[in-house]
């Protein structure tokens, strides 16, 4: 994953170019690149590192494209290094996506005399750009060129004759942004969101050309399409990180709000939704990563409070469980970005199949919002840590009213999660933070980390465990508490820390494997609302029934937090990762 960002209008591009990519730095931070045009020539300017870690380039022209990079191809050099330019330099390119035929394309152009200067997938682009307008006009010319490729993009290109900018996307996101006598392109919202909240979602195939205006023109459909204007809910301030050092933490912070907007939903939506999961044979959610933890914690829910079975499925494996779907199938994907790649495929799996896909997503105007039958949002405002922290608990909200409104309790249920919200916030108060800081000293050193719990905590041990591992770098596993015994245990050295999630109805179970770690040497953490002898140390969380999930997964998020920050991590920037994983 990638960002890219592009500006037209009547101001100076450059520092606009530079504050936005600094907004989309989460989507990639191996390297930066600007390019302008003054209609006379192309000026250029990149580099590797992070662009929030340099200083706003002069570069002039009132037209340009910015790019941040999480590297595909080629390794992380200033010449892999976005934008790319053609032969003769008026041609000038940022890409989002992979390019699966490149390797075949760049060979056609170097037998024609092309030459390259790096080794990245995109390079192609203005190259086959250039080779066309040998006959044709630079519109056509940009539209045989992405008709060639394969795979994932999303892209802006700038010429530099005419002095224009042209984007179009193809499965990678993109979204205009609509200002007073000036436009902007982005891969996120955040971008722009200080100079407008007017946007303009673009689908599938849609090419974009400025011309003292917008005009849309569809690859799939060969024609002229209109696409609306939307006014976006969210605040240039929710965005920002404000007096936070983090924003993981910023997030982390915001969760009692987070709550109260994901319960705020409208009741006939949430029933509705709730009728056809009660009506359908067959239900399937799917997800990825931190998504398919809150799936997951949800099937236990359902089956309890509504005893209904859920199949929970990560988008990566879901093709392989085609041959269950039928056009009574319910599929209700699960994503914080609605462009994870894999969550796509398994919509459109789903869709052809018959099934019905509903999705629950964070961000509007999304590809897997488009792509569904129907869809309810998040409510959980911008997130842009890398690390999914208040998006998880805004998925687990959604999901338990769901559960709640299929057996007619939906009010109940709002009730009984809106009591949660005092709570979530002493979670998340200074106390707590210098409480689980303490734990972090102790074990920052530690090469491994084990976290286990038991039925509907089992989930929680898992997304508990990969935020360690994506924002510390320590080894983290989860287990079921009665895998323990079943080889895990062979793990345990003196020393080694356990971390137990204790709730009454696994009380005497989970206690009993720590135990068992205990008298190995382990050093035993326990979360839940009673002390116990066993513990080395204790996270106290209110006792809140089936709704511990949501409130046990806090300390968590901020144990990870705390030891990144103790072992000189960037936890908003984890090392080879991206905020959501638009190509497979």
């Amino acid at each position: 994953m990638c960002g890219i960002v592009g500006y037209l209008g009547k101001k100076e591009a450059a520092p606009i170019l530079f504050e936005a990519l600094k907004k989309l730095e989460y989507r990639g931070y191996d390297s930066y690149g600007f390019a302008t045009s003054d209609g006379s020539k192309i000026w250029l300017d990149k580099s590797t590192g992070k662009i929030s870690e340099t200083k706003p380039k002069e570069l002039p022209g009132k037209i340009g494209i910015a790019h941040t990079r999480w590297a595909t191809h080629g390794g992380v050099t200033a010449e892999n290094a976005h934008p790319h330019t053609d032969c003769n330099g008026e041609i000038v390119v940022v890409h989002n996506g992979i390019i699966e035929n490149y390797q075949e394309l760049r060979k056609e152009l170097l037998d024609k005399g092309h030459e390259f200067k790096s080794e990245t997938d995109t390079e192609i682009i203005p190259h086959l750009i250039e080779e066309y307008m040998k006959e044709n006009d630079f519109a056509t010319s940009v539209v045989k060129t992405l008709n060639r490729l394969e795979g994932s993009f999303a892209v802006a290109i700038v010429n530099v004759k005419a002095n224009k900018m042209t984007v179009a996307r193809k499965g990678s996101p993109l979204v205009l942004g609509i200002g007073k006598d000036e436009y902007f392109v982005a891969s996120d919202i955040p971008a722009f969101l200080e100079h407008t909240k007017q946007v303009m979602y673009l689908h599938d195939g849609d090419i974009v050309t400025f011309d003292g205006g917008i005009e849309v023109f569809s690859t799939l459909e060969g024609k002229k399409v209109e696409r609306k204007i939307d006014t976006v809910a969210w605040d240039a301030e929710q965005a920002m990180k404000g007096e936070f050092e983090h924003y993981m933490l910023k997030e982390i912070s915001e969760q009692a709000d987070v709550i109260k907007r994901a319960i705020s939903q409208d009741s006939k939506e949430i029933m509705d939704i709730a009728r056809q999961i009660n009506e359908a044979k067959g239900i399937f959610l799917v997800a990825c990563g931190t998504a398919s933890y809150a799936c997951t914690s949800a099937s236990y829910f359902f089956s309890k409070v509504a005893g209904k079975h859920i199949n929970v499925v990560l988008g990566s494996e879901f093709p392989y469980y085609k041959h269950f779907l039928t056009p009574k199938t319910l599929v209700i994907a699960v994503s914080q970005s609605g462009e994870t790649a894999d969550t796509l495929e398994s919509v459109r799996v789903a869709k052809e199949a018959g099934a019905r896909v509903i999705s629950l997503v964070n961000v509007m105007g999304s590809t897997l919002m488009r792509e569904s039958d129907q869809h309810l949002l998040l409510n959980a405002g911008p997130e842009i840590g890398v690390a999914s922290t208040k998006v998880y608990t805004a998925m687990l909200v959604v999901l338990y009213l769901l559960a709640y409104a299929t057996i007619g309790k939906f009010d109940e249920g709002r009730k009984k999660i809106r009591r949660l919200y005092l709570d979530v916030y002493k979670l998340t108060s200074a106390t707590m933070r210098k409480n689980i800081k303490a734990l972090a000293e102790k074990i920052k050193s530690r090469d491994h980390l084990f976290l286990l719990g038991r039925g509907h905590q089992y989930p929680t041990a898992e997304e508990a465990a990969l935020k360690v591992k994506e924002i510390s770098y320590i080894h983290a596993e989860s287990f079921a508490g009665g895998e323990l015994k079943h080889g895990p245990i062979a793990l345990i050295e003196k020393g080694t820390p356990a971390i137990f999630f204790v709730s009454p109805d696994n009380e005497k179970e989970i206690i009993s494997n720590a135990s068992e770690i205990k008298a190995r040497g382990g050093f035993v953490v326990g979360v839940g609302s009673k002390n116990n002898e066993v513990f080395d140390f204790w996270i106290k969380t209110p006792e809140a029934g089936d709704l511990n999930p949501i409130l046990q997964i806090i300390p968590m998020q901020l144990l990870a937090y705390e030891l990144a920050v103790l072992r000189g991590c960037n936890p908003d920037m984890p090392r080879n990762l991206a905020k959501s994983v638009t190509v497979k």
